[in-house]
């Protein structure tokens, strides 16, 4: 899962919103410096990729990729189930995505203070590009793939993912939809506990 499933996959929570955005870049325990309701973020960004690394619908559709992707597979998957998502996003949100877009960029401007300096630096960028809703554009979202190729220690060609993805597209949209109801009750689950255990 990408940005836009790790934040949407939070609820209403606007703290859980950021510790999952941050997640990535917070190491170990050091997760344990942050507020309370941040530090469940964090820890349910690690219980999502953990969920999503081992769910067999998810390696499924991940496979598809190994061929031409080798290991960065998962990489592209991640992009692709956001762009099912974001296509899809009326099925799972009354709210626009346009508007929840712009409501979380407001929410990480007014936040700045509590994220760490590397994802502090990026969000600039990020709204700028509006990654959130480029997601959703399929020309968008194979630009982000091939500004990724520069950044990744080997040479590749990420954005052939999109190529595959549109071979297959019925299939990965299938497999997604059993996946995401799937990971959304896990999610609910794992708040309930978070909000028991912290």
């Amino acid at each position: 899962m990408n940005y836009l499933a790790h934040i949407f996959l939070s609820g209403n929570d606007d703290f859980l919103k950021l510790g999952n955005f941050m997640a990535d870049e917070i190491k170990g325990k050091s997760y344990k410096t942050y507020p309370r309701e941040i530090q469940k973020g964090i820890l349910l960004h690690r219980a999502i990729d953990d969920f999503t690394d081992h769910h067999p619908l998810v390696s499924k559709g991940a496979h598809r990729f190994f061929e031409e992707l080798r290991h960065y597979n998962s990489v592209v998957i991640d992009m692709i189930y956001d762009h099912i998502l974001a296509k899809r996003w009326n099925e799972y949100s009354d709210v626009e995505l346009t508007v929840f877009a712009e409501e979380f960029y407001l929410l990480l401007e007014n936040n700045q203070h509590l994220l760490p300096q590397k994802i502090s630096k990026v969000v600039p960028y990020m709204i700028e590009h509006n990654w959130l809703l480029s997601y959703s554009k399929l020309e968008d979202l194979k630009s982000i793939l091939k500004q990724m190729n520069h950044k990744t220690k080997h040479e590749t060609q990420l954005h052939k993912g999109v190529d595959i993805y549109l071979a297959h597209q019925a299939d990965f949209d299938l497999e997604f939809t059993g996946f995401f109801e799937d990971i959304r009750k896990f999610c609910t689950s794992k708040i309930k506990q978070l909000n028991q255990d912290l």
